[in-house]
């Protein structure tokens, strides 16, 4: 399977199936972003998901991959350095602000960023109308943060410094997308850098993890946190998995904002599964995020 995937590189097959990849980890993302800011403190959620896909990839990256090129690990320390400090801000930001305006900023921030990130990088030019559809999206993901902002009446005194954090974490949002495309292809098999991402990405929060919950006054029963880390694991190895893929055959920009109308089926999950009113303001602006991505895939 690897070699069929590298073989896509580069072709129409490849770029379809990149933007079927990229749409699918949009959709999982909404609901890993959900499961991170659910009923749970984000950290000890972070965590939990974080150990349960450790000990999944410990048995792939040793027995069931090849191998990783010695020039890989100077890669894997830069990933998890990236990957850690993204995790740290979202946390950070999720425990201080609420996640339907801090979801939408982190979200319209990274996107911008990889393109300019893309095209320094990978040398992959924007036309003008994908730059349209990028400005589209873009302003359709912060009206929405805008229009939620205005209607948070709960721990308003917390969202400046939370959308301070959310904007740097969207800064490692698109770091790591670009350096994560940058390790994927410096390796033979896809399936390795994988496997050795999800491990060693692993080994941080965890700790962190069980520091606070030990530390806390009422620790909640480790049990249902660590249903929810499975659940997590299964929809970050899906999420995170599928947008590497992503980037490993088609063009690094064009993944990231596909990636990136996630808002878009976040909405749609509350409004389908959840019953929660949409109102025809937030259809108007998801209906932006929805167009821009449009854009960018037909103006390439």
């Amino acid at each position: 399977m690897s070699a069929w995937l590298v073989s896509l590189a580069g072709t129409e097959a490849g770029a379809q199936l990149a933007t079927l990849l990229a749409l699918s980890a949009a959709f999982l993302h909404a609901i890993f972003g959900a499961i991170q800011k659910g009923r749970h403190d984000p950290w000890l959620t972070r965590g939990a998901i974080d150990a349960c896909y450790g000990l999944m990839a410990l048995p792939l990256a040793l027995l069931a991959v090849p191998w990783p090129e010695p020039h890989m690990w100077p890669i894997f320390a830069g990933v998890f350095v990236i990957h850690t400090g993204y995790k740290l801000f979202q946390a950070m930001a999720y425990t201080r602000g609420a996640y339907t305006v801090v979801y939408p900023v982190v979200r319209g921030t990274g996107p911008l960023f990889t393109v300019i990130g893309a095209w320094l990088v990978f040398g992959e030019p924007f036309a003008i109308l994908q730059w349209a559809g990028v400005g589209v999206l873009v302003s359709g993901i912060f009206g929405l943060a805008a229009y939620n902002l205005r209607h948070v009446l709960v721990g308003r005194e917390q969202l400046v410094p939370a959308l301070w954090l959310a904007v740097a974490t969207g800064g490692f949002v698109a770091l790591y997308t670009t350096f994560d495309a940058y390790g994927i292809r410096a390796t033979a098999d896809p399936f390795t850098f994988l496997a050795w991402f999800f491990l060693l990405d692993s080994l941080t929060m965890p700790a962190l993890a069980i520091r606070r919950w030990r530390r806390m006054a009422d620790p909640p029963a480790l049990l249902p946190l660590f249903r929810r880390g499975f659940f997590g694991a299964l929809v970050a190895f899906g999420s995170f998995g599928t947008v590497m893929l992503a980037t490993r055959i088609g063009k690094v920009g064009e993944a990231a904002v596909l990636r990136e109308t996630s808002p878009v089926f976040a909405a749609l999950i509350g409004w389908l599964v959840l019953k929660e009113p949409v109102g025809p303001r937030r259809a108007g602006l998801i209906g932006l995020i929805a167009l821009g991505a449009v854009i960018v895939e037909l103006g390439g």
